[in-house]
């Protein structure tokens, strides 16, 4: 058996999935292959170098405070993103709440993050780098339009994974895992709708074409995913973990209560799950 393990993003959302994470790493449970997308894949990092507890701290100490997030970082000439890149991904891992790379590196599976090519639109799936030298994939897989620039990888630049592949489990069955666990950041009954924003994004890529069409095309994309994905669950060839209800919780939410609401719904409903899940293991 080869175990896929495929992560949405959805930014302060997926605290939902540090629960569900948290609870998988009191249970032993590891996969031969990791997929995230966005958030997914930067919070999904802590998970594989089992530190239980520390994307909750995060969380909770450090998303709140102003160098973590906010517009006038976006607004800064050279930053221009809504969270600050230095402070998030250098800063708080290597000083603050120190990463664990060598646990990291010692993770015997494959760890991916979804990208999506600014010129192609097209997704594309980039092995994450073990070590501290370059955070680069993590924060191409996370640059949402708008919020971030586009992350200049070799002779490429990439934005979101999401805007091209929302919930990249395909890929981890294409790498051959027969066996796959799929955790979600919304709601089984969501529906995604064209966002204000993408007008917007839109308007900022028009030089990108396929950037733009991937944007247009994202809501009817991501739906279907949800449907072919339901139905591979219930033909019980991947075990899905969702939300009940994500509160009408947005991508940058930064309320500690709130954030730690969410993350024990995660780490119950992995709870209340696990027997199904270890009898679709099994299977």
């Amino acid at each position: 058996m080869k175990l896929g393990m495929t992560f949405e993003g959805g930014a302060s959302r997926t605290l939902f999935s540090c629960g569900v994470a948290d609870a998988f790493l009191e249970e032993g449970l590891m996969p031969d292959y990791f997929i995230g997308v966005s958030a997914g894949i930067a919070y999904g990092m802590s998970y594989l170098s089992k530190q239980k507890g520390r994307n909750l701290r995060l969380a909770k100490e450090y998303m709140t405070k102003k160098e973590y997030q906010g517009v006038r970082h976006l607004l800064n000439k050279e930053k221009k993103t809504f969270y600050n890149v230095e402070y998030v991904f250098g800063e708080i891992p290597n000083k603050l709440l120190p990463f664990d790379y060598s646990a990291f590196a010692a993770y015997p599976g494959k760890v991916v993050a979804a990208v999506t090519n600014i010129h192609t639109g097209e997704a594309e799936y980039l092995e994450v780098p073990r070590d501290n030298t370059s955070y680069d994939v993590v924060v191409a897989s996370c640059a949402l339009p708008v919020l971030f620039p586009p992350v200049k990888i070799g002779r490429r630049y990439y934005l979101d994974g999401g805007l091209s592949d929302s919930i990249p489990f395909k890929q981890a069955m294409k790498e051959g895992c027969d066996k796959n666990i799929v955790i979600l950041t919304r709601e089984r009954g969501y529906v995604k709708k064209a966002e204000q924003a993408a007008k917007v994004s839109s308007f900022l890529y028009r030089k990108y074409p396929r950037v733009v069409q991937a944007l247009k095309e994202r809501p009817e994309k991501y739906n279907d995913c949800m449907k072919e994905l339901f139905e591979l669950e219930r033909a019980g060839k991947v075990f899905v973990i969702a939300p009940d209800d994500m509160h009408s919780v947005g991508r940058t939410e930064n309320d500690p209560v709130v954030l730690e609401r969410i993350y024990e719904e995660g780490y119950w409903k992995a709870k209340e799950q696990m027997a199904a899940l270890r009898h679709y293991l099994d299977a």
